[in-house]
């Protein structure tokens, strides 16, 4: 399993990713982040809905309330055309810092 610290700033990445997919509400997303990572990341409910509060907030996604799914209505997550752009932009960051950081890390074992 991988510290969450070193996954931490990339949260508003990965989420903004996975909702460029689709829609998705909160248990979704964290079984999806579970499911890709092999379960070596899962990230925590309270994490989770931290992230959106601040992602809304920056009005990088938008929520809205689903159709009634075995008993109970869903709050679903939406990315936005800001949220799209920011995503974009934070990408080529990751680039750049992986690039960075794989001149020092490369060839240990």
């Amino acid at each position: 399993m991988i510290r969450s610290d070193i996954i931490r700033g990339h949260l508003d990445s990965i989420i903004l990713r996975l909702l460029l997919e689709k829609d998705r509400y909160g248990y979704e997303i964290s079984k999806e982040i579970s499911t890709r990572t092999d379960n070596r990341f899962q990230i925590k409910e309270a994490t989770l809905y931290a992230v959106f509060q601040r992602l809304e907030k920056k009005d990088l996604i938008e929520s809205y309330m689903g159709s009634v799914s075995k008993g109970r209505q869903r709050k679903y997550y939406r990315i936005t055309m800001l949220g799209k752009a920011f995503l974009r932009e934070t990408f080529e960051e990751w680039k750049e810092t992986k690039e960075i950081i794989d001149l020092f890390m490369e060839g240990l074992k």
